[in-house]
């Protein structure tokens, strides 16, 4: 017999014990061959959605009148900004989907904290850095509405958009960081003004950051460290060069958030903001930093808390489901079709391993929809299987040697599967796009868990099938054994 099938069943035997320790894993470590006191780490926990685990559902809108149009394109990077403001704040698997014409819908399971992440995402995000020219005292307290020119004609030489409290120093300079000062009512650094409220100067804004980032210094404070875009990185030198131990006040819609002192030039484009952070201010200023600007405000228009209690139960349901769908599928098999029904069973068994591996590596946040799924394609993975043992019996009726009937089986019913599972993925296409493109998490879910699992059922049927067959039955002589096989 050739040695092909017996090599391809090394190479399932490996797959299916890899997909057996994620299963049952987790997190895996992996060595890194490039550096090997370094190793690869991957969280492969199930993740669960929404509707299974429980937690925050929010529908979002954009803060503007009816009348006012709303591009898509805005919408799409408001929903991305979104989403990274939510994750970086810990709240892990969000979902957020744009629902045309002027809404998102965010979902946020587990959540501990709804509030935090509502005021969050409610933030419009215009970051400003605002000149105070005083060599004695920040000019106004942290937590002030101020105005700035920002946005005016004699403003539009220098900006952009995103947040802090301390010391602004370049990355290679340390220093102690100053103390707040009271609120003053007129300002050196401001714009001149015949009467009315000063009016503050931007020198730029969030937009010209690169990077932000949490970090400690020598002595294990917490620091904000940034990076500023090339184009930027002149202007912040040339400005910070001609104002040192002056404060530049750090401005989220209006509102002051952090008063800095300049200590020295900061030339590079790389510097550091400290003060008294703590751990949670110091990322939340990062956040706002890193994540300020919207194009668009946005408001929150509902939210509503699904209890975990729901949630477990349906987990429950949706698992009894499965198995008592898996179950009657191999008992089916293994009373029609005998032995190839028992070889479809052991690759209906490397199916759900795989397809179970492949949820959790990439990773695939299940919600009911997503297990409806899943449960549907195993009904095509049996399929598949049908069709070959249909085909292997023509060929058995027919004469042929069980390995001429086998190959030809696999052959003549290879088509049928092909164009099946492929007119499938074409409808998973389309639900996917459409429930994208209108907010459907659950559309999404159903079709995404559908493919995934049609995928794994086109290899289980090509070859692992077929390798079964071939190194079970190739030396088996059919009309000594002709019940073996339903016949």
């Amino acid at each position: 017999m050739s040695r092909r099938p017996y090599l391809m069943l090394v190479i399932i035997l490996i797959l299916v014990a890899f997909g057996l320790w994620v299963d049952l894993s987790k997190q895996i470590t992996i060595p890194n061959p490039f550096n090997p006191s370094s190793p690869i780490q991957k969280n492969v926990d199930t993740q669960l959605g929404l509707d299974l685990r429980g937690g925050l559902q929010t529908l979002l809108e954009a803060d503007l009148p009816a009348t006012t149009s709303v591009s898509s394109d805005d919408l799409n990077v408001a929903r991305q900004i979104l989403e990274n403001r939510a994750n970086a704040l810990g709240v892990s698997e969000v979902v957020m989907q744009v629902a045309p014409p002027r809404r998102i819908v965010a979902e946020f399971p587990g959540l501990q904290d709804p509030q935090q992440v509502i005021d969050s995402l409610q933030h419009t995000g215009l970051l400003e850095f605002v000149g105070m020219n005083s060599t004695d005292s920040p000019l106004v307290a942290v937590g002030t509405i101020i105005q700035t020119d920002y946005g005016t004609a004699a403003a539009n030489a220098t900006a952009t958009a995103t947040p802090g409290a301390g010391t602004v120093y370049p990355t290679d300079t340390a220093t102690v960081p100053p103390t707040a000062a009271p609120t003053a009512t007129t300002a050196p650094g401001a714009t001149p003004q015949a009467a009315g409220p000063v009016i503050y100067h931007t020198v730029m804004t969030g937009a010209a950051l690169n990077t932000v980032s949490v970090t400690t210094d020598a002595v294990g404070s917490y620091q904000i460290s940034f990076t500023l875009k090339a184009d930027s990185s002149a202007l912040f030198a040339n400005y910070t060069g001609s104002h040192v131990n002056d404060y530049l006040a750090i401005v989220l819609d209006k509102k002051v958030i952090s008063t800095p002192q300049i200590q020295n030039q900061i030339s590079g484009g790389q510097g550091v903001i400290q003060g008294n952070f703590t751990a949670d201010t110091a990322n939340s200023l990062a956040i706002n930093l890193r994540y300020g600007s919207l194009p668009i405000p946005i408001k929150v228009v509902s939210s509503q808390t699904v209890g975990p209690t729901l949630g477990a139960e349906s987990l429950r349901r949706s698992l009894l489901a499965g198995i008592i769908g898996l179950t009657a599928v191999i008992l089916f098999m293994l009373f029609y079709y005998r032995l190839p029904g028992f070889l479809a069973d052991l690759a209906l068994v490397v199916y759900a391993l795989l397809s179970f591996m492949l949820f959790k590596i990439i990773p695939v946040v299940l919600t009911l929809s997503g297990i409806a799924g899943f449960v549907l394609s195993i009904g095509m993975a049996v399929d598949a299987n049908i069709l070959i043992f249909e085909r292997l019996k023509e060929e058995l009726r027919a004469g042929r040697t069980l390995r001429q009937a086998i190959e030809l089986g696999w052959t003549r019913a290879f088509p049928s599967i092909r164009d099946s599972n492929i007119s499938t993925l074409i409808t998973c296409l389309i639900l996917y796009i459409f429930g994208s493109a209108y907010g459907a998490s659950v559309v999404q879910g159903f079709a995404l868990t559908l493919a995934l699992g049609v995928l794994v059922s086109l290899f289980t049927a090509i070859i692992v099938t077929r390798t079964f067959l071939h190194v079970v039955l190739d030396n088996v002589k059919f009309a000594e054994h002709p019940r073996w096989f339903g016949i």
